[in-house]
């Protein structure tokens, strides 16, 4: 779980870090059988941070305790016919609090070529390259770890990598992103790390 945020006067924009990124976003979006079930074999992705290793504990710098950026994330290549990536965090621990797994952040139409993203990312809607944020359960952008007092909880980002792009309008939901999702994955990976505040 965390606090509600908003955007801080003056933030400036960063950036997606997109190695090797050229090129316009593909201008296909999925079609009618955007909800459909999963049916394809997906395959594996390895997703790393610089600030946690996995299994590890947040630094504070990521959470509600202190400047609650979100942290550096790099994955490798995806498979082939990747059109663009997906980042879902939340926190599965919440349920013991809210009553229901807590989204904190929700990144989508990533840029095929993209391989990280940056420490830092502003809670603006739209980031460069096309990629957009959705509405987590504390609004849009990253909000960091902020669990009850004397609780550790365990947090995931997942990434998903998509033959589609998916529409940018209305702005996605965790619901509504994971439907638009089904039968376009191709690949998944999955960092964990935990906080725990006094």
């Amino acid at each position: 779980m965390t606090r509600t945020g908003t955007l801080p006067a003056g933030l400036v924009a960063a950036a997606v870090v997109l190695a090797g990124c050229g090129g316009d976003a593909p201008e296909t979006v999925p079609g009618e059988t955007a909800a459909e079930e999963q049916t394809a074999e997906v395959g594996v992705l390895e997703l790393t941070s610089t600030a946690f290793e996995p299994g590890a504990t947040i630094p504070v710098r990521h959470t509600c305790d202190g400047d609650d950026k979100s942290p550096p994330l790099s994955w490798g290549e995806p498979p082939k016919g990747a059109r663009s990536f997906v980042v879902i965090m939340d926190d599965p621990d919440a349920v013991e609090v809210a009553g229901r797994i807590w989204v904190h952040w929700l990144i989508y139409n990533l840029p095929p070529r993209a391989r990280s993203l940056s420490d830092g990312i502003p809670r603006q809607v739209v980031l460069p390259a096309g990629a957009r944020q959705g509405d987590g359960d504390s609004g849009m952008g990253y909000h960091g770890p902020c669990p009850p007092p004397g609780r550790t909880h365990t947090y995931s980002f997942r990434l998903y990598a998509l033959d589609a792009f998916l529409p940018v309008d209305p702005v996605f939901t965790k619901e509504s992103l994971v439907e638009a999702m089904q039968g376009h994955i191709l690949a998944t990976g999955e960092l964990q790390g935990t906080y725990a505040r006094r």
